[in-house]
């Protein structure tokens, strides 16, 4: 009875160990005499030019920049102070049923609002003042007031 393709005695088994033990063998070797061993320091080094490209040119000494450590932030950039607190929009949309809307800024641009920072019974279309507050997803307009 034949057997099946795929199935080897251990002779077999312990060739076929032995050729995949000599390819690693192999590959091994063929690394080591590929490796870079003994550069040189300078052969190793990278720099950063004045563009913060990486390049094996160290950089220009007349081109250097110096900082100061306090003008270095790290992490979010602190909030700049407004200088026009009350601002002037047209309510976009409101969905009454879940108690938010969006005003349209003089500049285009649409700022969230809940129902909880108006002070009025909100319709859309209306034009109204607010401030800004940043929140956790953005900014907010706070205090929204019907304009006279």
């Amino acid at each position: 009875m034949p057997r099946p393709k795929g199935m080897f005695n251990k002779r077999e088994k312990e060739k076929q160990r032995q050729k995949e033990k000599q390819e690693k063998r192999e590959k091994m070797e063929e690394r080591k005499a590929n490796q870079g061993k003994g550069k040189s320091l300078d052969d190793m080094m990278a720099y950063i030019d004045e563009n913060g490209n990486i390049t094996s040119v160290p950089p220009d000494p007349d081109k250097k920049k110096v900082f100061n450590l306090e003008d270095i932030e790290i992490g979010v950039p602190r909030s700049k102070e407004i200088d026009d607190p009350v601002k002037e929009g047209k309510i976009d949309y409101f969905d009454s049923s879940k108690g938010f809307g969006f005003i349209i800024q003089t500049n285009g641009e649409k700022i969230f609002f809940h129902i909880n920072q108006a002070t009025y019974q909100v319709k859309e279309g209306d034009v109204v003042n607010y401030t800004v507050e940043r929140g956790p997803k953005g900014w907010n307009a706070v205090g929204v007031t019907k304009k006279a």
